[in-house]
């Protein structure tokens, strides 16, 4: 006889004689409305806006506000920006989410709460920050100087700035699930003679993979529509220290406004893309699941 709350293939069964509890038919239509109807409101509609405003004065005017050399100077540094950012983070969120998630040390605590710090602190703040460090009145500024070493309102404090901003998104999607997964495959590994890259690439990165994929896309969202904190270090240089957001700014300032909804368009396919990419990922493995999964009389 089978105990109450017992497990098949791994999936838990309600108890008999005691039906899983659900919702009623009126309160199950109340909340997916609920939700349709804000996501329509605040995320649907302001879509469409940004499209149709692009899209008003027709397909020339839109492709040429996308070519004009401003605005192909915006991309390529947003480009350049993101392909530095987005490495980089990959890089430190792998290293300290496996520090975190698989060794004790002092100071672990105090690491996670600097992860998330970028989380808490406004944008505009870290930018200020940049500029007290690496500014003519900062910190380093006179011997940065000295040595003609120019970071803010260049290509390097925008970059740095980026990092900054950008620098949890990875190490957050995967220190959970790290932690989750625990260490003994890992150790299971390295006790039938894997080495420690082996391990790495072969238990630890396959059970991460959706994780790891999701948070670099984040990444690279929050990299390429950074305002703020790019903001504050960039000059507003156009041609030269405009990133994609700031250049919209600038349109929109100088009332173009079919220009600026044009290349803050590209800003929103972006984010489409980036949702595309993470369902494609999440079905693939979940269907990969689904087709290793041992039937259900085991």
């Amino acid at each position: 006889m089978e105990p109450d709350g017992y497990l098949i293939a791994g999936r838990a069964r309600p108890p008999k004689g005691r039906p899983a509890v659900r919702d009623s038919l009126c309160v199950r239509i109340l909340l997916i409305a609920t939700t349709f109807l804000f996501l329509g409101i605040f995320v649907l509609v302001p879509l469409v806006a940004v499209f149709g405003e692009a899209l008003e004065k027709g397909l020339g005017v839109y492709f040429s506000s996308l070519t004009e050399p401003a605005a192909l100077s915006a991309i390529r540094l947003t480009l350049f920006v993101a392909a530095i950012a987005v490495p980089a983070n990959l890089i430190f969120g792998i290293n300290a989410a496996w520090a975190i998630a698989k060794f004790d040390f002092p100071g672990k605590s105090l690491l996670i709460t600097l992860i998330d710090l970028p989380f808490a602190v406004s944008p505009v703040i870290a930018g200020l920050i940049y500029i007290l460090v690496f500014g003519a009145q900062g910190w380093l500024g006179p011997f940065l100087q000295e040595h003609d070493i120019k970071i803010i309102f260049a290509v390097p404090g925008i970059v740095l700035a980026t990092i900054f901003v950008t620098c949890p998104f990875v190490a957050r999607e995967l220190i959970p699930l790290m932690q989750a997964q625990g260490s003994e495959e890992e150790q299971a590994a390295l006790s039938l003679g894997a080495t420690g890259w082996q391990t790495f690439w072969r238990v630890t990165l396959p059970n991460v993979r959706l994780g790891l994929l999701y948070g670099v896309l984040l990444c690279n969202a929050r990299a390429m529509g950074e305002f703020g904190a790019v903001s504050v270090v960039s000059g507003h240089i156009r041609g030269l220290t405009n990133t994609i957001p700031l250049h919209v700014e600038i349109l929109y300032n100088e009332y173009k406004f079919s220009a600026a909804f044009a290349v803050a368009s590209l800003l929103a396919i972006l984010s489409l893309v980036t949702l595309l990419i993470k369902s494609t990922a999440t079905w693939h493995c979940s269907t990969s699941e689904h087709a290793t999964e041992p039937p259900a009389y085991l």
